[in-house]
């Protein structure tokens, strides 16, 4: 577990307080099940080191592929109000990010949007969004992992396509804000379990998730 101890100790909201009780009673229900319970959570600090370190590769493929698809061709670089357009596009799609995070949980989980809450952690200026169900593998991942193949992976593929700088720029930016994503997936792939009984539940007060277990092998 790598969660930073300042982010543990900061001044919960009325919300996060909710959040942080249903889960407690949550957990007590599992463990009277015979779940075991394992967090895996990643401070915000740590994830955004990680982003700007995954981003070095990002960057520097995505911009190969750029011009070994359209050298010679009619290369669309930014000119005019574009600089400005990107930058309001990326603050926009800040939040529409969660948006995408709650409505593909909200597919998996039981009581669809009303198991699905957003926010705002000031402390790190920080969007988010947080599952209040348990879910399973795939479903967790792939909620985690929908919005870096909506907003960074598609743009990127058609900036490429294209030839336009304007979406390969959004979409590496949009990628590496994923970063915290991925790196939270990367923990839960490399989390070994014996267990045939795994349920997958959002950290309601931090980022990461927290894994139920029982029934091992």
């Amino acid at each position: 577990m790598v969660t930073d101890q300042n982010e543990k100790k900061r001044k919960l909201t009325p919300a996060e307080e909710r959040r942080l009780a249903a889960y407690e009673a949550i957990s007590q229900e599992l463990a009277e099940q015979g779940y075991r319970r394992t967090e895996l959570t990643v401070g915000i600090v740590k994830a955004n080191i990680f982003a700007m370190i995954m981003g070095i590769p990002v960057v520097v493929i995505a911009f190969i592929l750029f011009l070994a698809v359209n050298w010679g061709g009619d290369i669309r670089w930014m000119s005019g109000a574009m600089p400005l357009l990107l930058v309001v596009a990326m603050l926009a799609l800040i939040v529409v990010h969660e948006l995408i995070h709650g409505i593909t949980w909200a597919l998996f989980a039981d009581h669809h949007f009303g198991d699905i809450e957003f926010g705002f952690m000031k402390e790190y200026m920080t969007p988010y969004c947080t599952c209040k169900c348990p879910l399973t593998r795939g479903k967790y991942i792939i909620g985690a992992l929908m919005p870096l193949f909506i907003l960074g992976l598609l743009p990127m593929a058609v900036g490429i396509g294209m030839g336009s700088f304007f979406w390969l720029l959004l979409g590496v930016i949009m990628t590496v804000s994923a970063g915290g994503d991925i790196m939270i997936v990367m923990m839960i792939v490399k989390y070994k379990s014996q267990a045939e009984d795994i349920l997958y539940l959002d950290h309601p007060t931090q980022a990461g998730g927290v894994i139920f277990e029982k029934n091992y092998q």
